[in-house]
């Protein structure tokens, strides 16, 4: 049967920090179905060895790659909790945000060997027709591989409100009809955290924006048009995992992964 098969799903991230990401991202792929499968630029693997692969959140993409210069990088405000955010953290997450809070991605504001390592997985997964998801600055490395650009900071788009910083789900968006993703969040409307500072400007050739956020033109989600299951979400839906939809896109990209094994079993026979 071809759900007996447990796909192995590839996690990109930094050599240093990011052992939360890891950690959630992990247990996402587990309860989806998934055998996680952990990748740095000092931990690298073949793409022999994956089925799937997750490009996880963490430092910004080198700028040249996009024809742009780097700025100064944006500092986001960090949002204050009210009374029941923190009672709702310290009952159901204290691990993760204590974890994320001290284990973030972003140690340095570049990281070229992971941009190396990535966009080289990123080639090799489209070419095999490999489920791909870009978490945050997954989503946004997604695009640039495509030949799109990058707002470096997005504080512009906020003149009225701050950009915040929140592992909550406080920022709503907006999801397009007839999106793969649409379908997978069962929803055109949900509220997701947000934990960046930069977004897309130009898509790249054959991106598709599957989600923005309400009242602002920040992308918030990307499908390519031409692949089966290319997509990046500006969120971290790793850390929403009490929310079944958001549970729903890690069990999308097993799935995703157990048919592309099952085709490519059946095209050998």
């Amino acid at each position: 049967m071809m759900d007996d098969y447990e796909p192995v799903i590839g996690i990109t991230g930094p050599d240093e920090g990011g052992q939360a990401a890891w950690l959630f991202t992990a247990f996402s792929v587990i309860i989806a179905g998934g055998k996680p499968l952990r990748i740095t630029p000092n931990m690298p693997r073949d793409i022999e060895q994956i089925d799937g692969l997750i490009l996880g959140g963490g430092a910004d993409i080198e700028p040249l790659k996009y024809g742009q210069q780097r700025i100064e990088r944006a500092v986001l405000t960090r949002d204050k909790r009210t009374l029941f955010e923190w009672v709702l953290s310290i009952l159901f997450f204290p691990i993760y945000w204590l974890a994320r809070y001290f284990q973030h991605t972003k140690r340095s504001p570049i990281d070229m060997k992971r941009d190396k390592l990535e966009f080289n997985l990123l080639q090799q997964s489209v070419e095999r027709n490999l489920p791909v998801l870009g978490i945050c600055r997954g989503m946004q490395l997604i695009n640039v591989h495509f030949k799109g650009t990058l707002y470096q900071d997005i504080r512009g788009f906020y003149a009225e409100k701050s950009q915040v910083s929140s592992i909550f789900p406080k920022k709503r968006i907006v999801i397009k009809d007839d999106t793969r993703l649409c379908e997978f969040l069962q929803t055109d409307i949900c509220n997701v955290n947000a934990l960046h500072n930069q977004a897309i400007d130009e898509t790249g050739d054959g991106i598709e924006v599957a989600a923005r956020e309400l009242n602002t033109e920040v992308r918030q989600a990307i499908e390519h048009r031409d692949y089966p299951f290319v997509i990046g979400v500006q969120w971290h839906p790793e850390y929403l995992i009490q929310i079944s939809r958001q549970r729903n896109i890690f069990k999308q990209l097993v799935k995703a992964a157990q048919e592309q094994l099952h085709m490519q079993r059946v095209n050998t026979l």
